[in-house]
């Protein structure tokens, strides 16, 4: 059994980490706060951009803009994933691994290419054999929608230089606090749910519908990506406020069996201490 100094070396050492566990926690629920309001503020807002490009997009010719042409033999694919810069937030970034690998191998017939949008994916696959073609870290947490821009008109380049066919994004999804889900989103080219029982109505465009798709194309390629954004910096501040919560109650308990160590260590010492000096009562008789 160790000895008293040093289960109370122990004890002071785990309060301390409960103490800094317990203050990122109250950081992370802070910036859970403000991630969940902008994610919430853009929602319909991408709901709605989604409505007019599919409007748009039932009623004009595919081949009008390679946005909307789908190729028939498609050789490579672009995915862009999304994870955090740091870790300590549980199974948000492993997740993510985890779907991109097995996106990967139900693509074994294509040439996957990845954009890691957070330092811990890139880490992870920089390592492996898979090709990564660009990088984004060191946001921070706080994205801006000039940030999307910029990842946005990077894929939009590639592609239009046929650098792969199509293009994927996959990122943890914001259900709750606690619960969060990877989802995988093609956004090019655009291909929308079709339904057989709507009667499509032709509208009159100002302006012309290639031109309206040039125009608001990027838009919503952009704003997709920003929103991606958004639910996975909520996400990850989620993550990682569980997981320093898990982290100061399992310090809690840690202590709490630490000082029982304690207790009886220090109560053996005592007996032994008075059986000594009974023994040595004993023997001057």
């Amino acid at each position: 059994m160790p000895g008293m100094r040093d289960i109370k070396r122990k004890i002071a050492s785990v309060k301390s980490t409960q103490k800094i566990t317990k203050a990122m926690k109250m950081v992370s629920a802070a910036k859970l706060r403000r991630a969940q309001e902008a994610m919430e503020a853009a929602r319909p807002y991408a709901n709605k951009i989604y409505d007019v490009v599919a409007s748009i997009r039932k009623r004009v010719n595919p081949e009008l803009h390679p946005f909307l042409n789908t190729k028939e033999e498609v050789k490579s694919v672009c995915l862009v994933i999304f994870t955090s810069d740091r870790g300590l937030c549980g199974a948000f970034n492993s997740n993510v691994i985890k779907a991109t690998n097995k996106f990967i191998t139900e693509n074994s017939d294509k040439k996957v290419k990845l954009v890691c949008v957070g330092r811990r994916g890139y880490d992870f696959f920089r390592k492996r054999d898979v090709e990564v073609i660009d990088k984004y870290i060191s946001f921070g947490g706080r994205v801006t929608f000039d940030d999307a821009v910029k990842i946005g008109e990077s894929i939009v380049k590639n592609f239009l230089e046929e650098q792969f066919d199509e293009v994927y994004i996959l990122y943890n999804e914001f259900k709750s606090i606690v619960y969060h889900v990877p989802k995988v989103v093609k956004i090019l080219p655009l291909v929308f749910d079709k339904d057989e029982n709507e009667v499509l109505v032709d509208y009159l465009y100002e302006p012309k519908p290639d031109i309206l798709l040039n125009n608001i194309m990027p838009k919503y390629i952009n704003f997709t990506i920003f929103r991606a954004l958004l639910e996975s910096t909520a996400g990850e501040h989620g993550a990682r406020m569980a997981a320093m919560d898990n982290a100061t109650r399992n310090a809690g308990e840690l202590i709490d069996k630490l000082v029982l160590s304690f207790n009886k260590a220090r109560q053996a010492a005592i007996t032994k201490e008075i059986l000594d000096i009974v023994n040595g009562a004993e023997a001057l008789k």
